[in-house]
């Protein structure tokens, strides 16, 4: 996403170290003007390119930036939602995908695709607005820098092997909606029944980029309105 700083700030770290939400830390990067989101989970790094295909026809996703600071090689990798909105055209790139699955569902998506922005790895995991995405999947270049975190040298330029897309800023949501929220309504709805008893946030908690099923979507977006259980 955000341009690195001199602090090289921003990119969603590559370490998959565990948060508070049980799951690893979010593997995709992002850079844009200034900035660079982290790439989160780094346990999702290493699987093989057949480990991937994903599901036809999603067009929700989740998405999973750190918003506290955290330095990895002298790189900060912060990239909050707030970050987002104050980029040029609200708009950067999600780049430092490490992840062979995550990175198949960004060549999944197709422009106009909604997101959720999921903060991770922080005090209140959670989604905390929506984004759009408004370029589909081209060439990470973060990955043919050997200044960058996400340096990848066993990818070559004739073959790249990760891809990132553009997101935009749409809105914050009209609450916070807590990972200990969802979680409440996953379990719920996989013993009862509900649109989320297969959600990929427990069902594949460590992919920091996630498919979403539009009744999932819709759920989720419906509980601006409900009061938090």
């Amino acid at each position: 996403m955000p341009p690195k700083r001199t602090t090289r700030a921003g990119v969603k770290s590559s370490k998959e170290s565990k948060g508070p939400e049980g799951s690893p830390k979010d593997d995709a990067v992002q850079k844009g003007p200034g900035k660079r989101k982290r790439a989160a989970d780094k346990s999702e790094e290493q699987k093989s390119p057949s480990d991937t295909s994903s599901s036809p026809s999603y067009s929700h996703w989740l998405m999973k930036s750190e918003p506290e600071s955290r330095i990895e090689d002298g790189v900060d990798v912060k990239f909050g939602i707030e970050d987002l909105k104050a980029l040029p055209n609200q708009t950067s790139c999600w780049d430092g995908v490490r992840n062979y699955q995550a990175r198949n569902f960004m060549r999944d998506m197709k422009e106009g695709h909604q997101a959720f922005f999921y903060h991770s790895n922080c005090k209140e995991p959670g989604i905390a607005g929506l984004m759009k995405i408004v370029k589909e999947a081209y060439v990470d270049h973060t990955q043919f820098d050997k200044k960058d975190v996400h340096y990848d040298p066993s990818s070559k330029s004739e073959n790249p092997k990760w891809s990132m897309v553009d997101v935009k800023y749409e809105r914050m949501t009209e609450r916070f909606i807590p990972l200990a929220e969802l979680k409440k309504y996953h379990l719920q709805h996989k013993s009862k029944g509900g649109p989320l008893r297969n959600m990929a946030l427990f069902t594949r908690a460590r992919l920091s980029v996630q498919p979403l099923t539009t009744e999932e979507f819709d759920f989720v977006l419906s509980l601006e309105d409900a009061d938090p259980i």
